[in-house]
């Protein structure tokens, strides 16, 4: 059974007469109808009718026309308005622009603007530099996407995606305190893309690439990183490899097992399994069979991509062939970036004791939790609905705060497994238990101190071109 969530929450006006019964009556109803309540409001009421707001959360929008439909059937009661919470809080955009100089005066406006402004903009042509100091750019991040991968949609444009990145956006201010504008390109060419994004950089202190499909994903990246001067980062690779690391630190605490003892299967050799795949090896985990569709991917197999022929290359070390479960018996962990119902559980019944799965398809999990807890010691997956959730707001507010608090060049691999680390140790060790293996995303230290390790990680390794 799906889980009733405010992502599919509805507002039905209800009007009906005024007895104490009638309200307990329409409450069963929805309740019937495996709905929840979440608030219950008064807006009118007369000598004999009395009109409710119930605000209504289900599973799904199919799911919400049935319980109004039933609503409907109810005789003496009038449904008088239904509306959908999530659209009506897009309205016009998740964001605006405000003003942090006040402009009252005449002087205000001479410094603000003419004549005062041209002093700064001379400052700047003659020093580069100090527009880090004196414009927006020190403290502005570019969330930019095409729309051809998102979450869970697929590709639907720049024009569509439009309000996932202004919830990145949202999200970056919130934990961070980072200004972040969303970009959405109505281009897929790569050349297009690194082209536009190098022209816009003079604006931002940081880029983050969001939801573009791999592998350009990954060519855009590498290409932009190499061209500009300012960190870019693609959260949908190197986020969720952070967090995945995060988590899988802790995993490895709860269940007494050493990083270089552990096999690993990573399902998934996209953009993301291949970023997790990179960064488990940088932190000393060698032993890791990466599967596609067709099963572990591997040195005699034919046909692979430029991407698959490094995964051959680096791991797999014993040239397991065969499919997801053929490859499954003996390993300690298994990480899924790829699709639903892909594991069974019986694959995690042959794994070694103590099993680890993260399960990280949205929204629908390799696996069912339910299924997965009757055999694995600990469980992660990319929903909020279930313990452990592996989410990339864990890492991205916190890593650019660091980066532009030192306005560092590039996010390296080092800054990453700082992030990561800094995520993990938010929880004692004493604190820990299967179903706690990462704090939770409104945990407010999680920024602050990952934005503190990433900006040393910087220092350390010479990327950053000021100390904090």
């Amino acid at each position: 059974m799906s889980h009733n969530s405010p992502g599919y929450s509805i507002t039905v006006r209800l009007c009906y007469p005024d007895q104490p019964k009638f309200l307990g009556m329409i409450t069963s109803t929805i309740g019937g109808m495996d709905a929840s309540i979440g608030a219950v409001d008064v807006v009118d009421a007369s000598e004999n009718h009395i009109t409710r707001d119930i605000t209504i959360n289900v599973n799904s929008v199919e799911h919400g026309e049935e319980v109004v439909l039933r609503l409907r059937e109810m005789p003496d009661l009038e449904v008088v308005h239904v509306s959908d919470r999530v659209f009506l809080l897009h309205l016009g955009g998740k964001l605006e622009i405000t003003s942090r100089v006040p402009v009252k005066t005449r002087d205000d406006l001479s410094m603000a603007y003419t004549p005062g402004v041209a002093r700064v903009c001379t400052a700047i042509a003659e020093d580069p530099e100090a527009a880090f100091k004196l414009t927006i750019r020190r403290n502005t991040v570019a969330v930019v996407s095409d729309g051809s991968a998102v979450l869970g949609l697929g590709n639907i444009g720049p024009k569509a995606a439009m309000p996932v990145m202004e919830g990145k956006a949202i999200l970056f201010k919130e934990f961070g305190g980072v200004d972040a504008f969303p970009i959405c390109l109505d281009t897929q060419d790569p050349d297009e893309i690194v082209r536009i994004v190098k022209a816009i950089s003079p604006t931002f202190g940081g880029i983050n690439l969001e939801d573009i499909s791999a592998p350009r994903c990954i060519d855009i990246e590498e290409r932009l990183i190499e061209e500009l001067d300012i960190p870019v980062f693609h959260d949908d690779q190197h986020g969720t490899a952070i967090v995945v690391l995060a988590a899988l630190n802790n995993a490895l605490k709860v269940v007494d097992k050493k990083r270089e003892d552990i096999r690993v299967v990573i399902n998934g050799s996209g953009a993301a399994g291949a970023a997790i795949t990179k960064l488990l090896i940088s932190t000393g985990i060698h032993q890791i069979v990466v599967c596609d569709r067709k099963g572990a991917i591997h040195g005699a197999r034919e046909g692979l991509t430029d991407l698959k022929q490094w995964l051959a290359a680096n791991t797999n070390t014993q040239n397991k062939a065969g499919s997801l479960s053929e490859v499954m018996p003996g390993t300690d962990v298994f990480i899924g970036v790829s699709s639903k119902d892909v594991l069974t559980p019986e694959d995690i019944q042959t794994m070694n004791s103590d099993p680890i799965v993260f399960g990280l398809a949205n929204p629908d999990p390799e696996i069912a939790p339910r299924l997965a807890a009757k055999h694995a010691r600990v469980i992660a997956t990319g929903r909020s609905d279930y313990p452990n959730q592996i989410n990339n707001v864990l890492c991205f507010p916190g890593l650019f705060r660091g980066v532009l608090d030192v306005r560092a060049s590039r996010i390296n691999q080092e800054m990453k497994i700082a992030a990561a680390c800094a995520i993990a140790d938010i929880i004692p060790e004493n604190d820990l238990h299967p179903e706690y293996i990462v704090p939770s995303v409104f945990d407010r230290r999680v920024a602050k101190l990952v934005a503190s390790a990433v900006a040393q990680a910087a220092i350390d390794t010479g990327v950053a071109r000021k100390a904090t």
